[in-house]
């Protein structure tokens, strides 16, 4: 499961990284930057299939176009990568509406006795850095318009085996405009995703505060110093 990351970087980081541009106007409403803790029902940045040129903000948590109620979304922030072409709610998705999703880092928490430590997980050779996920539009019984997304996730490579079972679908950045082909069969793309190399990434330990979704600020990153919790 992948349910927490990081975006923190700028308007003009995050823009120059994916030769892409943000609607002022979603800036505006939505304030997504920076994000120290992004949780599920957050909105925050992705570069979809049929938009390529811009930087939209969706809402974390999909709700499948068919759906009666928006409370689905709780249960559909992660799509598996073993099962997402089987599933009704995600199969019309990764065939027609893949979408990138920014971030800097992510969290996962690894058990350790009868406690879970929060540890953030980074590229080192990226310093942002992209995960596929789908996206879906809904409408409520108002007519408003949801735009949602969902995020994939895989088996762990062999860093993410020391902290969780799990973890998110990173691409490599030349495998980004590959996923956004329209033309690219699902089976195709979902073929696109293998393990991220362990030696571009790291894993750090961060304060217990992140638990909590209210707390959001640049101390949440910060690595504890305790040379027994660096795991490579």
């Amino acid at each position: 499961m992948c349910g927490r990351s990081s975006l923190t970087k700028t308007e003009k980081e995050i823009e120059e990284r994916f030769g892409a541009t943000f609607y002022s106007d979603d800036l505006e409403r939505y304030n997504p930057l920076p994000n120290y803790n992004v949780a599920p029902t957050h909105y925050m940045p992705v570069i979809t299939s049929s938009d390529k040129e811009h930087i939209n903000i969706y809402r974390w948590g999909l709700i499948p176009f068919w759906a009666k109620d928006k409370k689905i979304a709780s249960k559909m922030i992660n799509a598996r990568i073993e099962t997402i072409l089987e599933k009704s709610a995600y199969k019309k998705a990764v065939e027609k509406r893949r979408c990138i999703i920014p971030m800097d880092g992510f969290y996962e928490w690894k058990r350790s006795g009868k406690n879970k430590i929060p540890f953030r997980i980074i590229t080192t050779d990226q310093d942002i850095f992209s995960v596929a996920g789908i996206w879906e539009k809904w409408k409520d019984p108002n007519g408003e318009e949801i735009f949602t997304f969902s995020v994939i996730t895989k088996p762990p490579n062999e860093l993410m085996k020391t902290i969780h079972d799990r973890m998110p679908a990173i691409l490599l950045p030349e495998q980004e405009k590959l996923w956004l082909d329209e033309e690219l069969t699902p089976i195709d793309a979902i073929q696109l995703i293998i393990d991220y190399p362990s030696e571009s990434m790291d894993a750090y330990q961060v304060t217990s505060r992140v638990n909590k979704v209210v707390e959001n600020d640049s101390s949440l990153i910060e690595p504890i110093l305790n040379n027994e919790n660096r795991l490579f």
